[in-house]
């Protein structure tokens, strides 16, 4: 499996990944053989990067933290949330907390899996799949910083609805009490299922650490654990996605980058040391260059060394390719990523 911008896709490829619809049905299955017509839905559908089958290596697979099941599972919860908010509906926590329940038996059953954020978003559906992995991945810093079940289940339910005050929000001047965090925040602590720890994760996801944050200005202790987790969380899940000032996609250890240049200033210093703990570096399916000038596809993963993946490197005669072999950088200290080419 490989990870390919949308512009290279050509009719007869075969995509590797499901992708879903806005309400959490499969719009495309993985295993189609894509047509001209698919590619330039995708395309119209705000579809930039797709995971294609390769046939030079059939083996590389992406180990999921969540199933496909509890992913469809979690976009449909959000999509009839939301839409029940912008209806002037009241929306079930029920049904909310039992998605969560099953988002955290898939976190605790792969809780060793480095996570690699491969699900393809569309217009549509983005916020969603946004929700879900902010939710997945501050379940697992939370596990790892030894929360315990009932404060999971807290910081869980709080990171899928931290940005549940957009719903609505349109162009609106994010500032003061019009900000989504504030908004989220009076539409949460109304619930009398919920604590208000689970409120206060959307209230202050945005805060930083030094006080620059919106929408209060709080800093160091004043903000709750649970925002911190969700604060680092959510900024990852954008740099990845395209949210950032230049408007560019960034490749994992790009973002990984930034967020160190934000350790203790705007993130809190704890809280992403454990983060980086659970993020792939270098996913599989992604093409790179090495020092020793050989270029691959990356592999395999090591929980402790997610710096270090395993990289199959085809070995050339001239322009005939000899053989694949698989270089396991954990095991070759002098070597390392030089570029990342997708």
């Amino acid at each position: 499996m490989k990870l390919t911008d949308i512009e290279s896709v050509e009719p007869g490829q075969t995509l590797g990944k499901t992708i879903f619809s806005e309400n959490g049905t499969v719009l495309l299955s993985a295993g189609v053989h894509l047509t001209v017509f698919m590619i330039s839905t995708l395309k119209r559908l705000g579809v930039t990067m797709v995971y294609l089958s390769d046939p030079s290596a059939p083996d590389i697979e992406i180990d999921e933290v969540l199933s496909e099941e509890t992913k469809m599972m979690v976009v449909q919860q959000m999509s009839s949330t939301f839409e029940a908010l912008r209806s002037g509906k009241p929306f079930h926590t029920k049904a909310i907390s039992v998605t969560v329940d099953q988002l955290m038996d898939d976190v605790l059953k792969n809780q060793n899996v480095l996570v690699q954020l491969s699900d393809i978003r569309t217009e549509d559906n983005a916020m969603y799949i946004h929700s879900m992995n902010v939710c997945m991945m501050a379940t697992m810093v939370g596990l790892n910083m030894g929360l315990n079940m009932i404060q999971l289940k807290e910081l869980a339910v709080g990171a899928l609805l931290h940005d549940i005050g957009k719903v609505g929000l349109g162009e609106t001047q994010e500032e003061g009490r019009t900000h989504h965090a504030w908004r989220g925040f009076e539409l949460l602590k109304l619930k009398r299922e919920y604590s208000l720890l689970i409120s206060h994760v959307a209230f202050q996801h945005h805060e930083a650490v030094d006080g620059s944050g919106k929408p209060r200005g709080l800093s160091g202790d004043e903000i709750h654990l649970y925002a911190k987790i969700a604060a680092v969380a959510d900024r990852y899940d954008n740099m990845v996605n395209g949210k950032t000032e230049e408007g560019r996609r960034l490749s994992p250890h790009e973002a990984i980058e930034r967020l160190h240049a934000l350790s203790g200033t705007v993130l809190d210093r704890e809280v992403l040391i454990e983060f980086l703990r659970i993020v792939s570096v270098y996913p599989n399916g992604i093409s790179v260059r090495l020092s020793s000038r050989q270029t691959g596809v990356v592999v395999g993963q090591h929980r402790g060394l997610p710096g270090r993946p395993v990289v199959r490197v085809i070995e050339k005669d001239g322009e005939e390719a000899v053989e694949a072999r698989e270089i396991d950088l954990a095991q070759h200290p002098t070597i390392f990523i030089e570029t990342v080419l997708n």
